[in-house]
């Protein structure tokens, strides 16, 4: 209650108190002419504290990716929230303290009240941080318009590699498209990410590809080993003998030649190799990536996934799940942790299925399987990523397996010993 009283208007009593916030700097002495603006106050709230949401607006989208995380089988999705369920949905947002968003679909230019959700986030002082698109309805005038009020978050684009995107996303000129896009919003001053899945199909399109990236201005280039969704598992059944995900080992041997081989080079485009490494070429540096915890870190209270404890997301029907890459999982067990369509959003944020599913400590999956209780790296891995643990298993509590190819097969001393030789400085 200190906090709400450091107001700039009213007098306070020195106390230890206050002291500390004095010293932390939490707080500091007026004159009586500051005021706080709407953002700095301090507000007390009735539901767990979210800081962000992950909002899928719809699910429809013009194409039809053979790796579609959303989806539970080959069908077409066509959920989408209306511009009523938006409006209400940002309202309980608002008022739940959220204040970051995620925009993505399904293909979320798609929308037909796209720019409306925009500025109804920046009408209630929230803002969109990232956008995911596979690009195809970028324009001058969206992006002049977005600017206008503010909207500048980082561009999300698919492009899954020199000749292979078309194929990939199951569209011909997508990946014309995607370029064009890419091109686009790096001449408005947009920060482009460019996200890329990699697997059988198009791992020796990634060097040419990351070269062309670089070329264009993209700040990044997030790798994403393609994992094994439903509707993966089909389609690729059919285009490669014994399907198209790489094993893990496959990846990581990969990905470590591949920013080998990339850091020969100048470079300024960063790699996001997911929960594998990271590389800075402009600072020389580089990350190892698996490791979610550190020794010192570790606590039997963590939760099962700290981003999921971080972030919120709500799927295009409606449906509240801890992350959208297990909402095709979600969906097709039929499981529902509660709808935002039904339910207030604070409620579901104060209690019920999804708190329980969020708030799940880690010792429970340590519990629920040997192979955790008995690893040495257990205080580092923590039974891995949600997501991945669920796509391998086909549990929402089974064991990501992929951290036990990294750990076990010492890919943090592999990342150590490539990138050292390299010339590059761990962070």
């Amino acid at each position: 209650m200190l906090l709400i009283k450091c107001d700039g208007k009213q007098p306070l009593e020195e106390t230890d108190a206050l002291h500390k916030l004095l010293e932390r700097r939490l707080c500091n002495i007026s004159d009586g002419s500051e005021q706080l603006s709407d953002r700095q106050r301090l507000r007390l709230y009735p539901n767990r504290y979210f800081a962000a949401l992950n909002l899928e607006i719809t699910s429809k989208c013009n194409y039809n990716c053979l790796h579609c995380f959303n989806a539970a089988d080959l069908s077409p999705l066509q959920s989408e929230l209306t511009w009523d369920e938006c409006e209400h949905l940002l309202d309980e947002a608002q008022g739940c303290g959220i204040a970051e968003f995620t925009i993505t679909g399904g293909e979320p230019m798609l929308h037909p009240h796209f720019m409306d959700i925009l500025r109804g986030i920046y009408s209630r002082d929230m803002f969109v941080s990232e956008l995911n698109t596979n690009g195809s309805f970028i324009t001058d005038e969206m992006l002049l318009e977005m600017k206008s009020f503010g909207c500048k978050p980082t561009m999300k684009i698919s492009f899954d590699g020199i000749g292979c995107h078309d194929i990939m996303r199951g569209r011909k000129g997508a990946e014309n498209d995607a370029l064009r896009a890419i091109r686009l919003c790096i001449e408005h001053g947009f920060t482009v990410m460019a996200q890329i899945n990699v697997n059988r199909l198009n791992l020796a399109s990634m060097r040419p590809t990351l070269e062309l990236l670089d070329e264009l201005g993209v700040c990044s280039a997030r790798l994403i080993r393609t994992s094994e969704s439903p509707r993966w598992l089909q389609t690729s059944a059919q285009l490669c003998e014994g399907g198209g995900c790489l094993s893990f080992a496959e990846h990581y041997d990969a990905m470590l030649a591949l920013a080998e081989s990339y850091v020969q080079n100048a470079h300024k485009m960063s790699l996001n190799i997911w929960q594998f490494m990271r590389v800075y070429p402009a600072a020389k540096k580089y990350s190892p990536e698996a490791n979610l915890c550190a020794n010192n870190d570790y606590s039997d209270n963590l939760p099962l996934c700290v981003g999921n404890r971080h972030m919120t997301g709500v799927t295009a029907d409606g449906e509240i799940v801890p992350c959208l890459q297990m909402s095709g999982y979600y969906s097709q067990k039929g499981i529902s942790l509660g709808n935002v369509k039904s339910t207030p959003l604070a409620s579901l944020l104060s209690g019920g299925k999804y708190i329980d599913e969020v708030c799940t400590r880690v010792t429970s999956l340590q519990e629920r399987n040997e192979i955790c209780r008995a690893c040495q790296f257990w205080q580092q891995c923590r039974g891995g990523c949600r997501a991945l643990g669920t796509a391998m298993t086909n549990d929402r509590m089974g064991a990501d397996l992929s951290k036990c190819i990294y750990y076990k097969g010492r890919y943090i001393e592999k990342t150590d010993e490539v990138m050292s030789r390299c010339g590059y400085e761990r962070t």
